[in-house]
């Protein structure tokens, strides 16, 4: 393992091991799939090749699995919380979830007997309107917390997505989380939530699985490409680690080199591949960045031996990186499409251009002409104040 420092931004190189196993396979997309196109605001989202930037830098091929516009909620969060919000009720109320889809829950007596369940969860913003927008499908009721900091937008987002009341607390991320699990043991609620702890990985692993849809949209839209490349941003890393699990199954003996990009003041999977002991850590205090839905202090567990083990990189970016992608999306080269990228979701292409303009991250990323490379925009202008100060800050 070999670490290095660059402007903006540092990096962790390690030998991926290639045998590792896999806990979310092609397989296991397809129950998730079959659930979510069954909701009636079900569409698959765009794969798009942004050709002229790959031309310009003398790769092969550069595409962007767009989110902004998953379920109508501007990030793809939405995936997890409905499905494991689907089994846990499946499993409450003693329906087959391998049988049912979200037409049984449209039968009278199944809607009525929801209306007793209440949920709880803890989010940055887009879990957590995931959440809420789900509770109202369902017809549940759904009980948000936020981490200090929150801009008031992402907590009303929340509230109008579904049926869910959401508060900014006093904590961070972390300590959000704890509160949330301690008021719905208090109160009878169902944790929902997207991170694991100790004795809570069912839940967590439920909403993973929801993540493979985008996986299996992703592969599917590719028309038999298989990328050799791809940026995963991570925040708890649930994201990551199902979608990395999910590729390195679909890809088969030509395993395609991970990296794992995140703020560089909360940065817990990169600390914890940095302290190289095999287990994960937290980074404590209170970090500050505009990549809300990726400042956490803890990854998941339930992921955490796939991003330690099956990643050839990880990287801890300043602002400044996520800052270019946004911009780079909304004013692309040439004839490519112009994307809408929040702070979250843009991380991964500011730091992809970043690494084709120097020459030593090229090389040490193995970014060639033959590279064909993945990225996943996670999240439209999910605070689009911040957005449109940002991207005009850009063009000035």
């Amino acid at each position: 393992m070999q670490e290095y420092r660059f402007e903006d931004l540092t990096v962790i190189e390690q030998v991926p091991d290639n045998n590792a196993p896999l806990p979310f396979t092609v397989s296991d997309a397809k129950k998730p799939l079959r659930f979510h196109k069954s909701l009636p605001a079900y569409t698959e989202t765009p794969l798009f090749l942004l050709q002229s930037a790959a031309d310009h830098y003398g790769v092969d091929s550069i595409f962007v699995k767009d989110e902004s516009s998953r379920f109508g909620l501007k990030a793809f969060k939405g995936l997890g919380g409905s499905y494991c919000m689907f089994r846990i009720l499946c499993e409450k109320l003693g329906i087959d979830a391998d049988c049912a889809d979200y037409s049984d829950f449209q039968k009278e007596a199944v809607r009525e007997a929801c209306k007793k369940f209440e949920f709880a969860t803890a989010t940055d913003g887009n879990h957590g309107k995931g959440v809420s927008w789900a509770a109202k499908l369902f017809g549940c009721k759904a009980h948000v917390y936020m981490p200090k900091g929150t801009v008031e937008a992402r907590r009303r987002a929340i509230e109008e997505a579904g049926s869910a009341k959401a508060v900014i607390t006093d904590l961070n991320y972390d300590a959000t989380v704890q509160y949330a699990a301690a008021l719905a043991k208090e109160k009878g609620w169902i944790l929902i939530q997207d991170t694991s702890m100790e004795g809570y990985e069912k839940y967590p692993e439920w909403i993973i699985e929801g993540y493979l849809t985008l996986a299996d949209e992703t592969a599917s839209q590719m028309g038999g490409r298989v990328p050799t490349h791809i940026f995963l941003q991570a925040g708890v890393g649930s994201m990551a680690g199902g979608i990395e699990s999910y590729f390195m199954d679909f890809c088969g003996e030509n395993k395609p080199l991970v990296s794992i990009v995140e703020p560089l003041d909360a940065a817990c999977v990169y600390r914890s591949a940095q302290i190289g002991d095999g287990f994960l850590h937290t980074v404590t205090g209170e970090a500050e960045t505009i990549m809300a839905g990726l400042n956490c202090g803890t990854p998941c567990g339930v992921v955490w031996p796939i991003l330690r083990d099956c990643s050839a990189f990880y990287f801890a970016c300043e602002d400044s990186i996520t800052k270019r992608g946004m911009c780079s999306y909304a004013k692309p080269f040439g004839s490519d499409p112009a994307l809408v990228s929040g702070e979250s979701g843009a991380v991964t292409y500011g730091l992809l251009l970043s690494a084709l303009e120097s020459p030593d991250l090229r090389k040490l990323l193995r970014l060639d002409e033959h590279s064909v490379i993945l990225l996943i925009s996670t999240e439209g202008d999910t605070d689009p104040e911040g957005y449109k100060r940002i991207t005009q800050e850009r063009k000035n």
